[in-house]
């Protein structure tokens, strides 16, 4: 496999702080990425900073053209399509409406949409601001797959979720995957290990760990050193400092 994207050295901040210190790895062009990490280490700003929507310095190149220094539009004109943390909806437009808004070019894909999240055909006429949590996130899934992208940025998808919700979520991001490569942020260890292939692991700002997901989260002494919770928890707070097991970025 060759790479869509590949993260060189990049930092970002934010107001003068310092969020993202020096991140290096590279996204395969098919199937699903997992950046994991404890809360606050540097996952959601590492997605922002390559979008260009936080300060950032590095080289993050998008199949082979450098878009370090292109603000964030013209970025998702190439292709990097984004499903944010908080899903951020237009709560007083309808489904179909919020779907429209999304749409960037001649053909979207209204038919692979409609497969993915036939319960937002049914209710394209509602209110998007009356949706339950889950049927937001499919919303915010959906106005990304709307367009060609040639990678997808996933923050946190299942974030709040009840169970049932979470594994139609993660379903949709599996049939997505076919399409797109993924990259996703995400909590959810069962949910990593069912659609990852590679793992990143990110503490403080730093990548620690790149490897095979599966193989990282079968690891249980692997698992409590870089996240700090066994194979089935969720990742805690972040901690001061952070361990580099491979002696630099990965």
């Amino acid at each position: 496999m060759s790479a869509i994207l590949t993260v060189e050295h990049l930092a970002g901040s934010i107001a003068g702080q310092q969020v993202v210190e020096d991140v290096t790895f590279e996204i395969p062009d098919t199937g699903i990425t997992a950046i994991l990490g404890r809360n606050g280490v540097g996952k959601t700003s590492t997605l922002r900073s390559i979008l260009g929507l936080i300060k950032r310095t590095g080289t993050i190149t998008l199949a082979g053209e450098s878009i370090a220094t292109l603000p964030t539009h013209k970025i998702v004109q190439r292709g990097v399509g984004y499903v944010p943390e908080d899903r951020e909806v237009f709560s007083k437009l309808t489904v179909a409406e919020n779907l429209a808004l999304a749409e960037r070019q001649k053909n979207p894909n209204r038919e692979l949409v409609a497969e993915l999240f036939p319960d937002l055909v049914k209710r394209r006429n509602q209110a998007a601001g009356t949706l339950s949590g889950g049927q937001q996130q499919m919303v915010s899934v959906a106005r990304a797959l709307l367009n060609d992208n040639r990678v997808l940025l996933v923050d946190e998808p299942t974030k709040g979720l009840a169970p049932r919700i979470v594994t139609e979520v993660a379903d949709a991001l599996e049939k997505a995957a076919a399409t797109v490569p993924i990259v996703l942020v995400e909590q959810n260890l069962e949910v990593v290990r069912r659609l990852a292939g590679t793992a990143v692991v990110i503490d403080s700002g730093r990548v620690v760990h790149t490897g095979d997901a599966t193989a990282l989260l079968d690891d249980p002494v692997l698992v409590k050193r870089l996240l700090g919770v066994g194979s089935h928890e969720t990742p805690s707070p972040a901690a001061p400092g952070h361990e580099n097991t491979q002696g630099s970025p990965a």
